[in-house]
């Protein structure tokens, strides 16, 4: 059974207004052997599709190489919008070496809640994949239950929105007593699940009619131009 560890603490800081929430980079970046595309970095696989999404976005110019530079871009861009990244899981276990999400077992969470207690400028979530088993979201729901917290839907729209508010100053154990005098003392913070930046996901846009509709309008239009699509009005903001 191989152990897959998260390879990167949460890229976090005071003046973070958002949060990237996903699962766990590749396997290879836990034991560090690299390829030649791949950066060292937060969802810096060369088969992701995060970076190139964000680079068509913002113009960024990336480098997409295991180097210090290409790091130091990315870590430049996050700081400049205030975003940080903190991925849900700790670690898992897997029978088979890849980087399926089904595929994990034993599953370890990071104190998501936690961090958003100690960084509290963070209102907005974004999810790199929804609520299917073993998804970023579907993780979170999992990790709000056990204090006694809940998402409500703002937008069931793809992609779907998403809100809950945390207490400012009261232990996240006595949430659910919460009285009148404490009704102004919450802060709500809003997620957004967005379509996974990997290819396995390819196969769920080219449902969507959303996506045959702006094809038939434009043949040359991939999955990528949908992202970069959806993506733009959350980053953006």
């Amino acid at each position: 059974m191989f152990l897959h560890t998260h390879p990167y603490k949460p890229f976090l800081f005071p003046e973070a207004t958002k949060l990237i929430v996903g699962t766990l980079p590749p396997p290879r970046f836990t034991i560090g052997e690299l390829k030649k595309e791949d950066v060292d970095f937060c969802y810096g696989s060369k088969n992701g599709m995060l970076w190139p999404i964000l680079d068509k976005i913002f113009s960024l110019n990336l480098q997409y190489e295991p180097t210090e530079f290409a790091v130091k871009q990315r870590k430049y861009f996050l700081l400049e919008h205030k975003i940080g990244v903190c991925d849900i899981v700790h670690s898992a276990e897997r029978e088979k070496i890849d980087a399926s999400d089904l595929g994990m077992q034993n599953i370890k969470l990071r104190n998501l809640l936690g961090y958003l207690r100690e960084y509290k400028n963070v209102d907005t979530l974004l999810f790199t994949g929804g609520n299917s088993k073993n998804g970023p979201e579907y993780f979170f729901r999992k990790h709000l239950k056990e204090y006694g917290l809940q998402l409500k839907v703002v937008s069931d729209i793809v992609p779907r929105v998403h809100e809950f508010v945390l207490p400012k100053d009261v232990t996240l154990s006595v949430v659910e007593g919460l009285g009148t005098k404490e009704v102004n003392n919450i802060r709500k913070i809003k997620t957004i699940s967005l379509t996974a930046p990997s290819g396995a996901a390819n196969r769920a846009i080219g449902s969507m009619d959303a996506y045959k509709r702006l094809k038939d309008e434009n043949p040359d239009f991939n999955t990528l131009d949908f992202r970069v699509m959806q993506y733009r009005e959350f980053f953006s903001l």
